[in-house]
């Protein structure tokens, strides 16, 4: 724990001199000590962070896991706990771990658009040799250059239209060769 008395002086990541103390000093009303365990990660003109940090870890708490961590990890641990507060903040219930389950699961949206979307090129690319071989080239009224109709959840919505007509002729031979 930290010592009350100690004013303002330098160390422990302080500049040599500063007058005022470190965000959790402040917000917790007390001196800064030289060594203050808080100082290097909580700086002054970052009041909010400590904040965050103090009303869902608690003071002591924080001070504990810092000063149980090697010196080269405690600017992570301080990052992880700002993330976590933050997010506890915004959503008391799920915390971070609601942020990150609404991104797995656009990523498993975009995987599955992905998916469709490489299909339905290769769907394209292996009717398309078989199309020119038949002696129905681009100007084929049978060939419209649609892929088939595509079997998609009602919620998940494409980010482009694989349905689109492309005027082959524009081309030339050599894309379709």
């Amino acid at each position: 724990m930290k010592e009350q008395g100690g004013g303002g002086g330098g160390g422990g990541g302080r500049k040599q001199g500063a007058a005022s103390p470190c965000a959790a000093c402040k917000l917790l009303r007390r001196r800064c000590a030289q060594d203050c365990v808080f100082a290097p990660y909580f700086p002054a003109d970052e009041p909010h962070k400590f904040a965050n940090v103090h009303r869902v870890f608690g003071a002591s708490n924080v001070n504990k896991m810092l000063q149980d961590l090697p010196m080269h990890q405690r600017r992570d641990a301080v990052s992880s706990m700002v993330y976590e507060a933050n997010a506890r903040v915004r959503d008391p219930v799920y915390g971070c771990v609601g942020a990150i389950s609404s991104l797995q699961q656009q990523i498993d949206v975009l995987q599955t658009q992905l998916a469709i979307a490489q299909a339905e090129v290769v769907h394209l690319r292996m009717r398309q040799p078989n199309c020119l071989s038949n002696g129905m080239g681009p100007s084929s009224p049978t060939n419209s250059g649609s892929p088939p109709s595509k079997v998609m959840d009602s919620q998940a919505k494409p980010f482009f239209d694989m349905d689109m007509v492309v005027d082959q002729a524009s081309y030339g031979d050599s894309m379709w060769s």
